[in-house]
């Protein structure tokens, strides 16, 4: 009785669903789908990456079948902002070809990506957004258990407080790991975690840990950045791994702080985090629905604080990857995984939930894309996004005409973003920095900011940015976005090309300091031209005023001397505006 009634519900929804399509009605969860206009020049062949100036780079290939290649094209939205109008360019190729590969987007604005579960790549190499090129990465260090090369292949990656990678390595054992360092471009080992990472899905803590669960297993640890070794931590009450692939799915903070891991199985778990090296706790989520599971599937935090999942039918014996794939939205405020409608209309999409991709947008939206597929979707999600992910910009403080930083909190947001097992890692928690001005959308391009962590407080944050090419002189709305969430809106004024000299730099005649290293004083030399008044700050990394002068100048070269007692050591700006010239210094305290 019970399973003729399920399947009689099973077909009245399906009647209804196919009701509601035909009416433009959303019958499920809350949000709708919207094709990109343009289809890419090449089929999705893996993981899509935010930049940090607003574009979107995608892996791609000449055709289906996962050809494993080293293409890539970029998404740049239109003057409007939208990604679904966007236009797509090809970019450079990468050095070596690769398929299911470790991806993170460094400090610096460069993109790292390494191994290759297929393909001719192994080690790792860099992409630099402003010359389009690809550089190779040191190569890989033997391995600490045998006398043999390490190989990356589908490892697991994370970024690290320092600005490095921390890598996973599958062969000769999934234990051991290696760091690379973006500055060097050089690989060295790091410590071996205590069971086998392959297939695992790595995800950031607030603490900065690093939490996983040891493949096929019900054992869980962390990495402690601070003391560069990994913890055993709790027992899970449920099995997240399948036995046929040992495959699952992605894990997620919640904007409550704890942990949420998406399993192979219909199973899922809640972690709370110790916040230090104890234990944290885990304890049984609710379960996917139909017996569905995240077989090694795609899915993205959304700034509304749900989850928007990729299901298909569980694994068995002689087919791990199953058709169709199913869309869930997961509340956990509610505990409940709401169906929606798939990407391309209907009740279901004849494609495996592991040939998804998603990435968060910094319109809030969530790109999804089909491998194999030309075609991308963009999913806008309903509700308002999380309060407590709010990025909030304090202050934004020139360094010269094109470059300036901007200082405030939660520039990294809550979460990592969106997730994906263990194939391709593709987090958006740093800074992303929008102009809006009436209907048109210009976006800067961030470098260098202060943290990689998420849920940071009120812990502050820098980011500097660069403005785009041909910005036209004007007042903009400035915001700054993790994750799709948005502060509030600043004005911020460009320089006038006509009215304000470009900046010269440290070492131009225009300005100079000495001694330098300083302590006790410093001087500051500059040319007044026919004297006049002047504004000199002594600014740290933060872009706080550390000492703030004005006065007024002789003519010819002139002379401020710095008081330095209490100032503490390191490396500060000395900002000196003087009529409409703006000028700067770099000053190391000792």
């Amino acid at each position: 009785m019970f399973y003729f009634m399920k399947k009689y519900i099973k077909a009245l929804q399906s009647s209804l669903f196919a009701l509601c399509f035909i009416l433009n009605l959303v019958c499920y969860g809350q949000g709708s789908w919207t094709p990109v206009s343009t289809v890419c020049p090449g089929y999705a062949d893996g993981v899509s990456l935010l930049m940090t100036d607003g574009t979107v780079m995608v892996k791609v290939c000449n055709g289906g079948n996962d050809t494993v290649e080293n293409m890539w094209a970029k998404l740049t939205p239109d003057a409007h902002g939208s990604y679904a109008n966007g236009t797509w360019t090809m970019m450079n190729r990468m050095n070596k070809t690769r398929l299911f590969c470790s991806s993170q987007m460094l400090k610096d604005g460069r993109l790292y990506v390494a191994g290759g579960e297929y393909g001719s790549g192994n080690g790792g190499e860099t992409y630099n957004p402003l010359t389009d090129t690809w550089t190779m990465g040191g190569p890989l260090p033997h391995a600490v258990t045998v006398s043999e090369d390490l190989q990356i292949l589908d490892g697991n990656s994370v970024l690290l407080p320092d600005g490095r990678v921390l890598q996973n390595c599958v062969l000769p054992t999934s234990t051991d790991n290696v760091f690379f360092d973006p500055v060097a471009n050089s690989y060295s080992v790091a410590p071996s975690s205590q069971g086998a990472a392959d297939e695992a899905a790595w995800l950031k803590l607030p603490d900065n840990s690093v939490l996983f669960i040891d493949i096929h297993s019900k054992n869980s640890e962390r990495y402690i950045p601070a003391l560069n070794t990994w913890l055993r931590d709790d027992t899970l009450p449920v099995m997240l791994y399948d036995v046929f692939g040992f495959e699952l799915g992605a894990g997620f903070v919640l904007p409550d702080g704890r942990a949420f891991f998406l399993g192979s199985t219909p199973y899922t778990a809640y972690y709370t985090p110790s916040g230090d090296t104890s234990k944290g706790l885990w304890v049984a989520g609710p379960p996917i629905p139909d017996s569905l599971g995240a077989v090694d599937a795609a899915a993205a935090m959304m700034p509304n604080g749900k989850i928007l999942c990729s299901f298909s039918n569980q694994a068995v014996t002689d087919t791990e990857f199953r058709l169709p794939a199913w869309f869930y939205e997961f509340d956990y405020l509610t505990n409940t995984f709401t169906q929606v409608t798939a990407c391309a209309g209907g009740y279901s999409m004849n494609i495996r939930c592991s040939e998804t991709g998603m990435l968060d947008l910094p319109d809030g939206n969530i790109l999804v894309s089909i491998q194999n597929s030309n075609q991308y979707y963009i999913y806008v999600p309903g509700g308002t996004p999380v309060a407590s992910g709010k990025p909030v910009v304090s202050n934004i403080t020139m360094i010269n005409c094109d470059t300036f930083m901007a200082t405030g909190t939660l520039f990294n947001g809550i979460s990592q973003g969106a997730a994906y097992g263990d194939d391709w890692q593709m987090p958006t928690n740093y800074p992303i920095i929008r102009l809006e001005s009436n209907d048109s959308v210009h976006y800067a391009r961030t470098f260098n900011w202060n943290s990689t962590g998420i849920m940071t407080g009120s812990m502050p944050d820098t980011t500097y940015f660069t403005l785009p090419a041909g910005l036209p002189y004007e007042t903009y709305n400035l915001v700054l976005v993790a994750n799709g969430i948005a502060s509030a809106s600043i004005p911020f004024t460009p320089c006038n090309p006509t009215g304000v000299s470009q900046v010269t730099q440290y070492n131009d005649k225009s300005i100079n300091v000495y001694p330098n290293p300083a302590s006790g004083t410093a001087t500051v030399v500059f040319s007044s031209g026919n004297g006049g008044s002047f504004d000199l700050r002594l600014v740290n990394m933060l872009g706080q005023d550390i000492i703030h002068q004005s006065g007024i100048a002789v003519a010819g070269m002139a002379k401020q001397v710095l008081d330095l007692d209490g100032v503490a050591k390191g490396v500060y700006s000395i900002v000196l505006k003087k009529d409409n010239s703006i000028y700067t210094a770099k000053l190391v305290v000792q």
